[in-house]
């Protein structure tokens, strides 16, 4: 009785190190294939027409984060239809209803950013929209005090949908798709 024991524990054994093995290589497969050439389009190029990319060219694609879903599906999106926006209700030194073109994402905060927030409780980078497919993200920076979506704080990325209620402060935006 005691050979077959020891023996299924000797099996069980050399099927988690094969496991372990086959998890750390995939891992390994994965960080590997995300270690491309940095992608284009970064922070201040590419504003020719205030919308985020070169007048009457469509932004440049950035696949440093995005998964072989999103790129295969990406030639199925029609983007002349998809216009996603950032429409101010309230906050300081905006009017309402101005709308903020989304469609190559924007950070918002009182530093340089593409969206500069006149609220004292809002952090210089506070939060990012980013663009992940056709999806758009918004997560909180590390601000201070924090950043809310539909009234519940962020505690990571969240998905986008229309009309969406952001807050930052005493700032409040709608996102419409």
């Amino acid at each position: 009785m005691q050979p077959v024991s020891v023996g299924l524990k000797f099996g069980f054994l050399i099927v988690l190190y094969l496991f372990l093995f086959w998890v750390a290589t995939s891992s390994l497969f994965d960080l590997r294939r995300g270690s491309g050439p940095p992608a284009r389009g970064g922070r201040g190029e590419g504003r020719g027409d205030g919308a985020g990319h070169p007048a009457g060219q469509p932004p440049a694609r950035n696949y440093s984060d995005a998964t072989g879903m999103y790129i295969a599906a990406d030639s199925l999106l029609e983007l002349e239809d998809y216009e996603p926006r950032l429409v101010v209700e309230r906050a300081a030194g905006h009017e309402p209803g101005v709308a903020y073109d989304l469609l190559g994402g924007a950070t918002l905060g009182r530093g340089d950013v593409e969206i500069h927030l006149d609220d004292q409780f809002a952090s210089s980078r506070h939060a990012r929209i980013s663009r992940r497919g056709r999806t758009l993200v918004i997560e909180d920076l590390g601000s201070t005090n924090g950043t809310y979506l539909n009234g519940e704080p962020l505690t990571g990325p969240q998905p986008l949908h229309d009309g969406d209620q952001i807050r930052i402060g005493g700032s409040e935006f709608t996102y419409l798709e």
